[in-house]
C-alpha cells in the first residue's frame, strides 16, 4: 500500500484500508483516538472542534467530505465550499494527526443500499424543512464512527438537533463512541460561525447577528416564566422584522428528547432554536434556556 499523502506534518488519507491501517499502529501503541467529522470550509468553529479533541485523546482525525446524502434537491451541494488544501493546512496548523479525505464512491460504492433513520427526534424542526437530510446525517456518522471506531466524536453544539440526532445514534447502535458536544463559537456580534455564512451579501451580514439577538431575549423570557409559545411567536416577528426573508421555525425544546416545551421547567434542560432564511442563505441558530 502507498504511503499516505501529507500536508506539512499532517498526514492525508483517502480509503477507510489506509485510514484503519494508521488507526492499527496507534492503538497498538494505546493511543486514544479522537474524530471530529466535518464536511470541509474549516473555520474557527471546527478550531474549537480540534482543540476539544486533543483535550480528549491521544489523537486527533479530522474527516473532511461533503455528504451528497444530507443535500436535498434544491440545496446547495454542488456549490458548498470546496477547498481540500485550506483544510489540510488547517488541520496541521492545529495539530491534527491525520485527515480522512474520502471520495464519493469510497463512501458510497457502487450497489450501496444501506440507509438509516432515527425516528422521532428527526420528524420536528429542521426535519420537514429538509427532507431526507438527517437519514444523511446518520448513514453518514454511523459509516464514519465504524470506520474510525474512535474513543470519542466530537460535534459543535450550533447544529443541536443533528448532536442530538447522533447521540442517539450512537447508543442504540453500540457504536462505542462518547459522543462531544462542544458550544458554538460566535463572531463578536453574536452570530454564529459558519460555512454557509460566506453566501452572506454586505447587507445580510449586518443582519444576520439579529437572529441570536432575538432567541437570547426569548431564551430569557421563557426563563423568567413566559409560556415558550407565545414567546417563540414574538421572536418569529422580531426576526421578520430585522429583515430575515422568512422564519422556518423558532421553537423551544427540550434538549435530549427534542419534546416542545410550554413551560420551562428547570429541572428540564431546554433550548430554543430557530432557523431563517435570510438572501439565499438559511441560517440556524439555537441557545440554553439559563434558569
Amino acid at each position: 500500500m502507498s504511503s499516505p499523502a501529507t500536508a506539512g506534518g499532517l498526514a492525508v488519507v483517502r480509503t477507510v484500508a489506509a485510514l484503519r491501517l494508521r488507526l492499527r499502529d496507534w492503538r497498538a501503541d494505546g493511543d486514544t483516538v479522537a474524530l471530529v467529522p466535518t464536511m470541509g470550509a474549516l473555520h474557527a468553529g471546527h478550531a474549537a472542534l480540534i482543540e476539544a479533541a486533543h483535550r480528549a485523546a491521544d489523537r486527533v482525525v479530522v474527516s473532511v467530505f461533503v455528504n451528497p446524502t444530507q443535500f436535498g434537491a434544491n440545496e446547495d451541494f454542488a456549490a458548498y465550499p470546496r477547498d481540500e488544501g485550506r483544510d489540510a493546512a488547517f488541520c496541521d496548523e492545529r495539530g491534527a494527526d491525520l485527515m480522512f479525505a474520502p471520495g464519493v464512491t469510497e463512501m458510497y460504492p457502487d450497489g450501496f443500499a444501506t440507509s438509516i433513520r432515527v425516528a422521532g427526534l428527526t420528524e420536528g424542526l429542521c426535519g420537514p424543512f429538509r427532507p431526507g437530510h438527517f437519514d444523511g446525517v446518520a448513514t453518514v456518522v454511523a459509516k464514519l464512527l465504524i470506520q474510525t471506531a474512535p474513543d470519542t466524536a466530537v460535534f459543535g453544539e450550533k447544529d443541536f438537533q443533528q448532536l442530538v440526532v447522533v447521540r442517539r445514534l450512537a447508543r442504540d447502535l453500540d457504536l462505542g463512541a462518547a459522543i462531544l458536544g462542544v458550544p458554538t463559537v460566535r463572531e463578536a456580534d453574536g452570530l454564529a460561525v459558519s460555512s454557509r455564512n460566506a453566501y452572506l451579501s454586505a447587507d445580510e451580514r449586518r443582519i444576520a447577528p439579529a437572529l441570536n439577538a432575538a432567541l437570547r431575549t426569548t431564551a430569557a423570557r421563557i426563563a423568567g416564566g413566559a409560556p415558550a409559545p407565545e414567546a417563540c411567536d414574538a421572536a418569529r416577528q422580531r426576526i421578520l422584522a430585522a429583515g430575515f426573508a422568512s422564519v422556518d421555525y423558532v421553537s423551544c425544546v427540550e434538549e435530549e428528547a427534542l419534546a416542545p416545551v410550554t413551560v420551562f421547567d428547570a429541572a428540564r434542560p431546554a433550548r430554543v432554536l430557530a432557523a431563517a432564511r435570510l438572501g439565499r442563505t438559511r441560517l440556524i441558530d439555537n441557545v440554553p434556556v439559563n434558569p
